[in-house]
């Protein structure tokens, strides 16, 4: 699907650590992360409309897991 692209985490731009090197292992976002990678939500009727116009929109599970994060 044509979704807006993130950055990769590993990759070290900056700073002298990656992203994932600034969580702990125990943190909660890991396991939003894992939690939310390991469902199919169009099993949950998440309905994404693509356009060839204008912006891509973001990735549902991205979004999600912002959502429940928050």
């Amino acid at each position: 699907m044509h979704f807006i692209k993130g950055v990769n985490r590993n990759q070290v731009c900056f700073y002298t650590q990656s992203l994932d090197d600034t969580k702990d292992q125990d943190n909660e976002v890991r396991l939003i992360d894992l939690f939310i990678e390991g469902i199919d939500t169009e099993k949950f009727v998440f309905k994404v409309k693509t356009s060839i116009e204008g912006r891509p929109s973001y990735n549902p599970k991205d979004l999600l897991k912002l959502y429940i994060y928050g």
